[in-house]
């Protein structure tokens, strides 16, 4: 079960992400081989680090990184990787919201911890 404090934290950056995502696809259709700057590698991985904390506890987990500042990532590398997060976020919100029969209302399931 999910935490209240990983709910509000997924209602938080989830729209950031699709954002993100959006923006990246659309560069990557016009320049797939460009670097991102190291600025963007910090903006981007501090929005990754949050949703980390959102999907810790996830199997979907193992297969999320943080963009390398090192070696900075070309713009089809980071669709690629804001395409799993977006899919782990999806799968998050399926496990721990839905319809609660006795309430007869569409809820997040969390635990009080």
């Amino acid at each position: 079960m999910a935490t209240k404090a990983q709910v509000n934290l997924y209602k938080t950056t989830r729209p950031l992400l699709d954002a993100l995502y959006k923006e990246m696809q659309e560069l990557s259709k016009k320049k797939p081989d460009a670097t991102l700057s190291e600025s963007k590698v910090k903006l981007i991985n501090r929005l990754l680090e949050d949703i980390w904390i959102v999907l810790a506890k996830e199997a979907d987990f193992k297969y999320l990184d943080l963009l390398v500042s090192d070696s900075l990532p070309q713009n089809s590398d980071v669709v690629l990787m804001l395409s799993q997060y977006t899919a782990a976020m999806e799968r998050f919100h399926s496990n721990y919201y839905g319809w609660d029969e006795s309430t007869r209302t569409s809820r997040w399931f969390v635990s009080d911890r």
